[in-house]
Formats: structure tokens, C-alpha cells, sequence
């Protein structure tokens, strides 16, 4: 890519949408969203310093999207750092615990989460040992994987990730999910996501894990929870791909699945 990719910033007050995009010269796909003009020295805008707004892709927000509000609700946000989503969750009104193994990943959540006046429970565990005093109404798990979705930011990730790596990566994420489904109070959601370009750590996983666990079914994304030119596939989930928005400046790959526990 010649031109550099535009950056994306989270508002933690949706209703202030059209004055910040105003304020900031910029345009907007969905409430609580603004594209930056290109060349935008982020330390230097209006509203970074006071924590109205951090910056995080528009793809990558659309997990936290499809949990609506928390109204004090629990939820786990699992990998959490270094806390876009996290954000996103706790200015939507959900008691947040926020978990991850990498202290200095952290240290700049619990900076993003200073900085915005939003708070979360921050916990450092690794989730293969990890698990939570009692079970909760959501999780979000924004899984370790290959991040080939990031390529029009990052082209090197191409050539950096091979066959064994994404293999290892997607076993990583069978077990993860795994844990997760046992800690979701019946009627509950899981939000699975990577920012992943292949099928085995996207569709592949949630086939994978239908299979293994009855008990789950997947809740079609709504299409009004996302941004305007994104919508589900047939089966209810989403894939953004780096030409998704093409004509604004495309977005980050990702695939994102709804998942819901029997209530019974």
C-alpha cells in the first residue's frame, strides 16, 4: 500500500459521535466510531489526553458491538490487553474483568483504562490455569492467533506465519474456548474473535466447537449492532476483510462469532 492505512478511534461516549468527528475533521461508519484524517499525531488531538476516545480499529470494535449494553452485567475479557475492547465494554456499563498473561501488555491497559476514567478488574493469569470465582453473563475472547488479518498495516505477518505456526495457534484456540464455555452462566454469550485471515482459526473453530459442545448454538450477528458497509455471512457471523470499506481505506480481517449457551 502506497497510502498509509487510516486510523480508527473508539469514543467512550457514543452520543458525542457527530461532535467528534467534527471536532476532529473525520467521518464515522457507527455511533461510537470515527475514521482520523490521514497524518493525524495522535498524542497531539482534541479529547486523547482526557480520555474520550483511544484508538482501535473499526473491525476489532465489532466484537464488544455485538454485547449491547452490560447495564452492570459480568463479563471476561479475555486476552484482553491492551484494552480497546475492554474500554468498549466497561463505557457500555459492564462489570469487566480484564485477563491476561503479558504484565507489560497490562501496564498499558491499566494506563488506557487511567487515562479514559473507565474501570475494569485487571487480572495477569495465563487462562489454561486461570478460571473465575463464580460463572457470568458474557465472554469476550479476542484469541491469540496468526494476525494475518493486520496485513495492510503490517505486511510482514505474511511472511512471518506458516502452516505449523497457525496449526499450533488454532489448537491453542480450541482449548481456550473450551475453558471459557465452562465458565458462562446458562443463557450466556460468548464472543469469539481473531484477527485472522484462515478459516482455521475462524469458521473451522466454531464448527469445531458446535460439535463438541451441544449445549451452544451460534446467535446471528445483528446486522444494525455493525458498521455501515459490514454485515453477517448466512450462518450469523462476520469476516471483514482488508478491502472491507475499500473506499474509505479498508479495514482490519477479522472473523467474529456470536455464541449463545442454552438457558437450560
Amino acid at each position: 500500500y502506497a497510502a498509509r492505512p487510516p486510523i480508527d478511534i473508539s469514543l467512550r461516549d457514543p452520543a458525542a459521535t457527530t461532535t467528534w468527528a467534527t471536532t476532529l475533521g473525520g467521518v464515522s461508519f457507527a455511533p461510537g466510531h470515527v475514521r482520523l484524517p490521514e497524518g493525524a499525531a495522535i498524542p497531539t488531538l482534541a479529547g486523547f489526553a482526557e480520555g474520550a476516545w483511544w484508538v482501535q480499529d473499526i473491525a476489532a470494535s465489532c466484537a464488544a458491538r455485538l454485547l449491547g449494553p452490560g447495564a452492570g452485567r459480568s463479563v471476561l475479557d479475555l486476552c484482553a490487553a491492551p484494552g480497546g475492547k475492554t474500554m468498549q465494554l466497561a463505557a457500555a456499563g459492564w462489570a469487566v474483568t480484564a485477563i491476561d498473561q503479558s504484565r507489560k501488555r497490562l501496564e498499558r491497559l491499566s494506563e488506557n483504562l487511567a487515562r479514559t476514567g473507565l474501570s475494569a478488574a485487571v487480572v495477569e493469569a495465563d487462562l489454561r490455569q486461570w478460571q473465575p470465582p463464580a460463572p457470568v453473563d458474557a465472554i469476550l475472547l479476542d484469541a491469540p492467533c496468526s494476525a494475518t488479518g493486520i496485513y495492510r498495516r503490517h505486511p510482514d505477518v505474511l511472511h512471518r506465519i506458516g502452516p505449523r505456526q497457525i496449526a499450533e495457534l488454532a489448537e491453542l484456540q480450541t482449548q481456550l474456548l473450551a475453558r471459557a464455555a465452562g465458565w458462562l452462566k446458562p443463557g450466556g454469550q460468548i464472543i469469539y474473535a481473531t484477527c485472522s485471515l484462515e478459516q482455521a482459526e475462524g469458521e473451522a473453530q466454531i464448527d469445531r466447537f458446535l460439535a463438541d459442545h451441544p449445549d451452544f448454538t451460534v446467535s446471528p450477528a445483528d446486522p444494525a449492532a455493525l458498521p455501515q458497509g459490514m454485515a453477517p455471512d448466512a450462518r450469523g457471523w462476520l469476516r471483514t476483510l482488508p478491502q472491507t470499506l475499500a473506499d474509505h481505506g479498508g479495514t482490519d480481517g477479522f472473523f467474529i462469532a456470536r455464541l449463545a449457551k442454552n438457558a437450560n
